[in-house]
């Protein structure tokens, strides 16, 4: 069954009231039909579903036949703060991140870190990933579409992680599995969880201090070296598990 977004507004009574760019999708793209049922979550842990009753080029109009408490959001918001990757390894991170649970992705610029962007470019690439994160909300069945933030520096990042009640950064010359193991165990739903992830060289030593400074954990991901869009959906995953009831 497909689904979409709506904001709250659009809901009104028993009907939902389906416009933007997902009318032509529904129309002219998956070709959907009056009497055809579709899923909607409306961003305010509710999910219905649906039946479609008018169509025309602007708007599409839906009777609500059935109305769920959604629960398939993880009972803590994890931010991935991800190092700028090359090539568009950025957008398998933020389509499976998102199928995974995350919250919220920051792409972060850090020295290491080969691909720069101007301005410009920085705006076309987050709307981009902003898409395609909305693209896997839909898939996975997820009450929300997790935001994709605009491009920040290290310390911004840093600064932006202050809010959380965990931080943590794996890192390559971290020691220590069982101490890992015990700091992961050791997070609580309804915590707030950041994730740092270094690009493809990795962090630098310094940055990784300041982190410390700042609060964060560092912690080992075992034995082998991880691929930048690797290792984000590695912790993501180790935490969902851990977390989700």
């Amino acid at each position: 069954m497909h689904h979409f977004f709506v904001t709250p507004d659009q809901v009104q009574e028993n009907q939902i009231y389906i416009v933007g760019s997902d009318v032509n999708h529904m129309k002219n793209v998956l070709r959907m039909k009056v009497g055809e049922k579709f899923q909607v979550s409306d961003g305010n842990d509710k999910k219905y579903v649906c039946r479609i009753e008018q169509m025309n080029e602007e708007e599409v109009q839906a009777g609500i036949l059935e109305e769920m408490q959604a629960d398939t959001e993880l009972p803590s918001k994890i931010y991935l703060f991800q190092g700028l990757p090359k090539n568009d390894k950025m957008e398998l991170i933020v389509q499976k991140a998102v199928e995974l649970g995350v919250w919220e992705v920051i792409p972060v610029s850090t020295k290491r870190a080969v691909v720069k962007l101007d301005v410009k470019k920085a705006l076309k690439k987050v709307e981009r990933w902003n898409a395609i994160s909305e693209s896997g909300a839909k898939q996975s069945g997820r009450t929300i579409i997790p935001k994709v933030t605009s491009v920040m520096t290290y310390r911004e990042a840093l600064s932006y992680a202050e809010q959380l009640d965990v931080v943590m950064i794996p890192y390559e010359l971290a020691e220590g599995m069982e101490e890992t193991k015990q700091f992961i165990d050791a997070i609580q739903p309804g915590q707030s969880v950041g994730v740092f992830i270094g690009p493809e060289g990795g962090f630098e030593r310094e940055e990784v201090e300041f982190a410390i400074q700042k609060g964060a954990r560092p912690i080992t991901l075992g034995k082998r070296i991880l691929r930048t869009e690797t290792a984000g959906l590695a912790v993501l995953a180790v935490l969902m598990y851990h977390l989700e009831r």
